[in-house]
């Protein structure tokens, strides 16, 4: 039976969701503020509702996306990732209003939420845990537990936002002097991004792997794991490249791993998609961080090496269908690199190039490749958004194929006028680190080389910035 369902969310995962709802033979209702009025999201879905002109506030709007689903007739609510995705109130409210929330439970998306909830329940369920606090009492008695805490485990420790999440909300502490100063200033910051000051203490794991393992659960109780990824190329506790499967050569580590992810999914009656994400010691000690409730920006790499679409899946489990395979149906084949192309200039701290418009954009293709994106030529960037472009991932049967493959599709890949991320991936392909496989979350701190590259190097580049030049002087024939 056709159902309609709304598309909370923007950009390239709304087209990603749009395409998987239709697919399905439903409807897809996109919604839009005004300055994404030109975004392909809102040109492929079925039906389009402006929620207001934002920027971001109309987004978040709980109430505005359940009456527009209402309105539209809409029976289910995908959040994508980002924005409302781990919202339990807008979770709850979809609940309450008859809509199928594309996730899981509100209570469960609390639980995980809530990192010390999260621990107490991993720690029930025996698994593996960094040592940490509870929430920390706000005032001096808050500060005398965190020093008190710091003189049994030592600095570094790492303090968070209770209700963090995507790299948000953490601070890395060293000293007495720094915990007493950056307490209050973590309270008020996470009170402004997740409308809670709660914050609690994590003993540092030293440069560790980030290790993630995509699981699928349904109703019945059935619960399956797709492997691992590795996230440990990172800026600012923020992802730039996923690898799937993790580049660990310690096969029987990683089985456990997943086997542990799985566990820990039960032991929070975890229903439709979610990751359990891990980092990994040099001494390959694990221990479990969080468990993300929604779709992964870097769920691509995870369908190439399985062949099954977590989207999909998602949307049928949400509507009450079991698993439609069973652990020993899952097959992982070769490797998959994920690269997010953002409007950002690496070499000044990933300054975002909103408001500037992209003049060329030749995307690049062939045999294992994967693009997801909603950029296209003469689209003009938003300032008030996110600043990824579309996510090029690339599979290969070897590392060594998959690795060469990036590095091609990166050459090919022209994007004119903004700034972006790609020519510092070419170095990365390039680096014999990264090729060997030999990287943690140390690894931008440790090869500086990677920010020094020239904008136009390749040959491609260049006639991208000739073709940009020659169109503007058709348009400005005196301009100077």
């Amino acid at each position: 039976m056709k159902k309609k369902i709304l598309v909370a969310n923007r950009g390239e995962i709304a087209i990603r969701l749009i395409r998987a709802i239709q697919e399905l033979d439903h409807e897809a209702v996109a919604v839009y503020e005004t300055p994404d009025q030109r975004s392909r999201h809102i040109r492929i879905a079925n039906e389009a509702v402006l929620l207001g002109d934002g920027p971001r506030c109309d987004y978040l709007n709980i109430d505005k996306i359940i009456k527009a689903a209402k309105r539209s007739g809409c029976c289910a609510i995908h959040p994508g990732y980002g924005f409302l995705a781990e919202n339990p109130f807008f979770a709850k409210a979809c609940e309450t209003s008859g809509l199928i929330f594309i996730g899981p439970s509100s209570k469960t998306i609390y639980d995980l939420g809530n990192k010390v909830i999260a621990r107490k329940i991993m720690a029930d369920a025996g698994i593996p845990m960094v040592p940490g606090t509870e929430n920390l009492p706000q005032g001096r008695e808050g500060i005398e537990k965190a020093l008190a805490f710091a003189a049994q485990y030592k600095y570094p420790l790492m303090l968070k936002a209770t209700s963090g999440g995507g790299g948000r909300g953490i601070r890395l502490v060293e000293s007495d002097a720094q915990m007493k100063a950056e307490i209050p200033v973590a309270r008020a910051e996470a009170l402004a991004a997740f409308n809670d000051d709660s914050v609690y203490l994590e003993k540092v794991v030293i440069n560790p792997k980030h290790v993630e393992v995509q699981i699928l659960a349904d109703q019945f109780g059935h619960t399956v794991h797709l492997g691992t990824r590795d996230c440990s190329i990172q800026r600012r506790n923020q992802k730039l490249i996923e690898i799937a499967p993790s580049m660990i050569q310690n096969k029987e580590l990683l089985d456990e791993i997943c086997k542990t992810a799985v566990k820990a999914a039960k032991a929070a009656n975890y229903v439709n998609a979610g990751t359990v994400e891990f980092l990994i010691d040099h001494n390959f000690n694990y221990y479990f961080m969080e468990i993300n409730t929604r779709v992964q920006v870097e769920h691509t790499v995870t369908e190439m090496i399985t062949g099954i679409d977590i989207v999909r899946n998602q949307i049928q489990l949400a509507f009450g269908n079991p698993l439609p395979f069973s652990q020993e149906d899952v097959q992982i084949r070769g490797h998959a690199i994920e690269v997010r192309i953002n409007a950002e200039d690496p070499k000044n701290n990933f300054m975002p190039e909103g408001g500037k418009k992209v003049s060329v954009y030749r995307s690049t293709g062939g045999f294992g490749v994967r693009l997801d994106g909603f950029v296209y030529q003469g689209y003009i960037i938003p300032e008030v958004y996110d600043s990824l472009l579309v996510k090029l991932t690339v599979h290969g049967f070897t590392w060594t194929e998959t690795v060469s493959r990036l590095h091609r599709c990166l050459e090919n890949f022209v994007i004119a006028g903004p700034k972006t991320t790609i020519p510092f991936y070419k170095n990365i392909v390039q680096d014999k680190d990264f090729i060997s496989g030999s990287f943690d979350t140390s690894y931008l701190e440790k090869h500086p080389h990677l920010f020094l590259y020239d904008e136009d190097a390749s040959e491609a580049g260049k006639l991208a910035k000739l073709i940009a030049e020659i169109h503007y002087r058709k348009r400005n024939p005196f301009a100077i």
